[in-house]
């Protein structure tokens, strides 16, 4: 027969531990281990079944102290250990830690309407400067004829004989230290707490109706692919005039032909030949605000960056803007006729043997962005 452990040791406190201790020390425990968020975990049922033991035990002032005096075997004389791991794990928490799971609260948000998507897709230069968009949203609105009561005009609702308006319905079960409340969504209204006494002839007492709506959607600058716009109560109505849902707006940003992000900074690639690497030149190339200018300097090393400071995307939180990485690709020709073959290496040999180049910061950063 396995032994029991210490009760204070299962719910990790104390022997001195306050009430309100205990209940932490349970709460914790029910969050992590109860059978709804662990159903097929035996071990979790099981750390849930000894805890609800140790508590219905130290939770009573006169079994705890009979517990403290003569351990286990004083357990049995004041009648079983209650077991929750049937019990709602909501219920949990309206039974022993306040009624933030029950009543009005959980009506609303039984009666709330959906969240609702929309897929946005915005260009790269608009991802920069921010924009305003307008979208057609297709959602479940509010009735207008009976303004979301669920009721035809004229007529009301009464109060849910089988719920008395709560939404829920309750069982009792006796312990030792009580009663023990459960509670459920009342069959008879469907959670609403009332119930119709003719149904509006529009939406069939629903309170909502398949609709369409034009939103303007602001979207800021510096934002990227994923990036999310929560629009609060922009989603689907609620049911019979419960709250509305919210609409998330998640962006796709189109790829730029030339330009690549890397978080808030932009790279471009820049290719150049073998006499512009090796001379120096003066290139224009692309930014986020329009093209300029850049000098090459005489002797650049294929893979080699440059930076522009203030150059890439702002930073979609109010932060410093990021900057644009130029790293440049020495294009080496593949095809040579025999003249160009014998300047090549003439020049070859007055330069003299390569030294060894070791990769660099941009080199990772490259190949992190996977510029082709």
């Amino acid at each position: 027969m396995a032994v029991k452990r210490d009760y204070y040791e299962v719910l990790g406190v104390g022997k001195q531990a306050s009430p309100d201790e205990l209940k932490r020390a349970f709460r914790k425990i029910a969050m992590d281990s109860h059978p709804d968020r662990n159903p097929d975990d035996a071990v979790a049922h099981a750390r849930f079944k000894e805890a609800s033991e140790a508590y219905t035990v130290l939770s009573d002032p006169d079994r705890r102290r009979s517990y403290d005096m003569f351990g286990h075997a004083a357990v049995g004389a004041g009648g079983p250990a209650v077991d929750f791991s049937d019990m709602p794990f909501a219920d949990i928490f309206d039974t022993f830690f306040g009624g933030g799971f029950s009543g009005r609260g959980r009506r609303e948000r039984s009666n709330r309407g959906d969240d609702l998507r929309f897929d946005l897709t915005i260009t790269f230069e608009e991802s920069f400067t921010g924009v305003e968009k307008q979208v057609e949203v297709s959602r479940l609105a509010t009735c207008e004829r009976c303004t979301g009561s669920g009721a035809e005009p004229g007529t009301g609702q009464d109060t849910c004989p089988g719920c008395g308006g709560s939404g829920q319905i309750r069982r009792a079960a006796q312990s030792f230290f009580g009663q023990v409340v459960t509670t459920a969504t009342c069959p008879t209204c469907g959670g609403a707490g009332r119930i119709l006494r003719d149904p509006c002839h529009q939406c069939r007492g629903q309170g909502r109706l398949q609709n369409s709506a034009r939103l303007a959607v602001k979207i800021p600058a510096g934002v990227d692919t994923g990036s999310q716009i929560r629009i609060s109560g922009e989603g689907e109505a609620g049911l019979r005039g419960g709250p509305p849902g919210d609409l998330y707006v998640v962006l796709r940003v189109k790829a730029h032909p030339e330009l690549a992000r890397h978080e808030q900074d932009i790279v471009f690639e820049l290719r150049v030949n073998m006499v512009q690497a090796a001379l120096g030149d003066r290139i224009e190339i692309p930014t986020l605000e329009g093209r300029v200018e850049i000098a090459i300097p005489a002797g650049t090393q294929n893979g080699q960056s440059f930076r522009l400071h203030g150059r890439g995307m702002p930073d979609v939180r109010g932060g410093r803007r990021g900057d644009q990485y130029v790293v440049v690709q020495v294009v080496i020709p593949k095809d040579l006729n025999p003249e160009q073959k014998a300047l090549l290496r003439k020049v070859g040999g007055l330069t003299g043997k390569p030294e060894k180049v070791s990769r660099g910061f941009f080199d990772k950063l490259r190949d992190a962005i996977s510029l082709d």
